[in-house]
């Protein structure tokens, strides 16, 4: 249970900063945290060949996303939050998943969890109006 409030409280915190930086394009940002937490997996996998390989691959997915996210529709990243979540979770059932610290799952879970239902949030209001947060424009 320590993990997921842990979790929260990182995702909000990270929410907040992003809010707070002015100047700098919020999506992109959204993005570089996405691609960030795809990779993190590869350094936990680097000893074990087969962990190594498809935490590679899975690492260029979300930056796949991150990148469409980024382009198209913030709707990628809040997928792409998602289904790092969800990766968090099945990862267990994969060869390599006791290369991972203890916890972890629930941890990162709620932090994309928490980051995704944000940006879907933001992204179905967008769809409404223009949001600074998201948008980088100042007109409402």
């Amino acid at each position: 249970m320590t993990s997921i409030i842990i979790g929260i409280s990182s995702g909000l915190l990270t929410i907040l900063v992003i809010g707070l930086l002015k100047g700098l394009d919020k999506k992109t940002m959204y993005g570089l945290v996405l691609t960030g937490i795809g990779f993190l997996y590869v350094g936990f996998a680097w000893t074990d060949t087969r962990a190594l390989v498809l935490n590679a691959i899975q690492s260029i997915f979300f930056l796949f996303c991150a990148y469409y996210g980024i382009k198209r529709s913030s709707w990628f990243l809040a997928a792409g939050y998602f289904l790092h979540g969800t990766w968090d979770i099945v990862y267990h059932l994969l060869p390599g998943s006791d290369l991972i610290p203890p916890h972890y799952d629930l941890f990162c879970l709620s932090i994309d969890f928490t980051i995704g239902l944000y940006l879907a949030g933001i992204s179905y209001r967008g769809n409404k109006k223009p949001i600074p947060a998201i948008t980088g424009t100042n007109k409402q």
